[in-house]
């Protein structure tokens, strides 16, 4: 038997003749192999801080930012009082006249850049203002001489004129006292949140921050429009004084116990070391009995540390249901403490957190996701993690993270781990927020995407919110109606410009589908894996670019991704394949032929189905379209042919499957 057949779309299973298919089926036009892999020109040239393999240069240098705070929160007008010591530590091979600082609490003033306009409304302050933060006074020690300094503010920058410059290699001792008033739950990242037993104080962005000064641009001086961040890296040495029936929990290691809990607390912290599954610390009745608390009367300040990392950040409240288990992971040995300390998961929460599928399950979910992101890709470097049930702003800090006590299974457990990925980005890989949203987001979407497999059997899985894959929970599917919008941003898009419409489906969802395929479509697990894991040891506690990352993932993975880098970062290319003619003739191979419509040339599978049940399947290589967009492949030889389908498993994004099938009727 001799069959000859041409593509013809199936309408309710009856073949359609060719007179009817709609003239955009016949209007599109193959893609041009010179435009899809001409080479890609990265935004930063190599050089001696950046090489060309995607490494840090044999000079890479960063600067240090070293804080000793000491606060205290008023909490009958909710105003923090604070003051730091920074040392900063010039490590550039340049002089410098000024430093630049972050004073993140202005964006709540009535005056500043973010509140007219599209931008205000992303961050829906609802009219809400406060008078941002008072800066009390600034000095400037440099050899031994302390000079006051009056600042520069504008908007949510401040710049520091030095008496004298800081040399290469330089160090300069910065002293500032301040204080604000912390907003409503209004205030999102940062706020004060009623609840049944008292407010939840979510305190973050809270101190004078210096900027990054770096070898791409000098200054980083992007005022903060509601979007992230961009911060140094070095140890934090940190105190809050809180009223005496307050729990607080912060980034970073406890290092005053014993002035802060009762021998109640510390000994069931202790037992919490030693167990997989939760202990609880602070107890519903512990909630309303004055003796839980070590006083009973007046303050307390509890004394954080964290070293080696970009933030801080804590919660206080008397409300706090608390509880933990261990983290199986070597004890570490926090900055300003010489002696090594557990690793906690920890949740706290008030009443409101507690019930079906509820914050009863949160320190599970802390577990895993540490644990598991720790075996799969990097270390946790610090000694505790913690989920906070409170306004639920979805925000991640170093060590800590503010979620919502009204959280419940599954959004709970995406919550939590997605939050806490973030741990790895931005938080140990320290990329630039404010311009690539991407590499924050997008990545941490994609390695929570693997949790949410991981947990419990796929208990969550697959992972579908508003993150990745809403409608279906099939990120190929679910992509579409992005690809094809002629408005949607690329990925490329600097943060602030990206509306608030497209933030979660292209930088989130986009973002992280875009490594989903590079790890399973084109370069499979085992070399993405181990590319993906250098990038993250070899950029830990650095400052990666875009180009960094395209130059070292294509190098260790041994592939040119140019193509795929210019198709789904630079723009929102496709892939758009399409079946044509396909013979069959008894006893000789089944010859098909395969049209490429996209500019985004996954490899793609061709699968053939017999009347006996059986199957043959071919995968087309992207490089087979490197010198035209019309091919033909070939199939092994099997009587019986039904049909023919191209990405039968829907697992690339095809705008068009309406070509993708071609059935033979008897």
């Amino acid at each position: 038997m001799s069959v000859r057949l041409f593509l013809l779309p199936l309408l309710g299973g009856v073949l359609v003749p060719a007179a009817l298919l709609p003239e955009t089926a016949s209007a599109k036009t193959l893609a041009d192999p010179a435009a899809v892999f001409a080479p890609l020109t990265l935004p930063d040239a190599p050089n001696v801080y950046r090489s060309g393999s995607g490494l840090p240069g044999p000079q890479y240098w960063q600067n240090r930012t070293d804080y000793v705070i000491h606060s205290r929160i008023d909490t009958q007008t909710h105003v923090l009082h604070g003051s730091e010591t920074v040392t900063y530590s010039n490590n550039s091979p340049e002089t410098l006249d000024v430093l630049w600082l972050q004073l993140d609490q202005n964006i709540y003033r009535a005056d500043t850049r973010s509140a007219i306009g599209a931008v205000a409304s992303s961050h829906n302050l609802a009219g809400n203002h406060t008078d941002g933060m008072a800066i009390e006074r600034v000095s400037v020690v440099q050899g031994g001489r302390e000079v006051d300094v009056t600042p520069l503010i504008s908007d949510t920058r401040m710049q520091l004129k030095l008496p004298r410059t800081i040399d290469p290699h330089g160090v300069a001792f910065v002293k500032i006292d301040w204080h604000y008033t912390l907003p409503g739950p209004w205030g999102g990242r940062t706020a004060v949140t009623p609840s049944r037993e008292g407010d939840i104080y979510e305190v973050a962005q809270w101190y004078p921050r210096l900027s990054v000064y770096d070898d791409r641009r000098g200054w980083n001086t992007l005022p903060y429009l509601g979007q992230e961040f961009f911060l140094e890296y070095g140890s934090f040495d940190y105190s809050v004084t809180v009223p005496w029936n307050y729990t607080l929990v912060g980034s970073g290691a406890l290092l005053n116990p014993e002035q802060v809990l009762t021998s109640v607390e510390r000994n069931r912290l202790a037992q919490a070391a030693q167990s997989d599954t939760r202990v609880m610390i602070r107890t519903l009745d512990d909630i309303t009995d004055p003796k839980s608390h070590l006083k009973q009367s007046g303050e307390v300040t509890w004394h954080y540390a964290m070293r080696n990392t970009r933030d801080v950040a804590f919660a206080a409240s008397p409300a706090f249901v608390w509880d933990a288990a261990r983290i199986n992971l070597p004890p570490i040995v926090p900055w300003a403490n010489y002696h090594p300390v557990p690793r906690l998961a920890m949740s706290v929460y008030p009443r409101e957190g507690i019930g079906p599928h509820g914050w009863d399950r949160s320190t599970d979910y802390v577990k895993h996701a540490i644990e598991y992101f720790s075996s799969q890709w990097f270390e946790y470097p610090w000694p505790n993690a913690v989920n906070l049930g409170g306004h639920g702003a979805g925000m991640e800090y170093p060590g800590i993270v503010f979620d919502g006590m009204s959280d419940r299974d599954p959004e709970l457990f995406w919550i939590t781990t997605h939050e806490l990925g973030h741990g790895w980005f931005p938080m140990i890989v320290g990329t630039d927020e404010r311009r690539n949203a991407f590499m924050d987001e997008g990545f941490n979407t994609f390695i929570d995407v693997y949790a949410s497999d991981h947990f419990n059997n796929g208990e969550f899985a697959p992972k579908r919110d508003s993150e990745f894959a809403p409608k279906t929970g099939n990120p190929a599917q679910d992509i579409v109606p992005v690809l094809t919008d002629p408005n949607a941003p690329v990925l490329m898009t600097a943060a602030d410009s990206v509306s608030e419409k497209y933030r979660h489906s292209v930088t989130y969802f986009k973002g992280a589908y875009g490594l989903k395929l590079l790890r399973e479509q084109i370069l499979g697990p085992v070399r993405f894996d181990a590319a993906f894991r250098r990038y993250i040891s070899e950029w830990s506690f650095k400052h990666p670019s875009p180009s960094d990352f395209f130059r070292l993932m294509s190098s260790e993975a041994g592939e040119d991704l140019g193509w795929f880098w210019r198709g789904w970062y630079f723009t929102n290319a496709a892939p758009d394949y399409a079946l044509g003619d396909v013979h069959h003739d008894a006893g000789k191979p089944v010859t098909v032929q395969v049209r490429n419509y996209g500019a985004l040339p996954l490899p793609v599978l061709v699968r053939a189905e017999y009347a006996d049940g059986k199957s043959d399947e071919l995968r087309i290589p992207t490089e087979a379209w490197r010198q035209g967009s019309d091919i033909v492949v070939s199939l092994p030889a099997h009587d019986g042919l039904k049909a023919v389908t191209l990405d039968p498993d829907h697992v690339i994004p095809d705008i068009d499957r309406s070509d993708n099938r071609v059935a033979i009727t008897p």
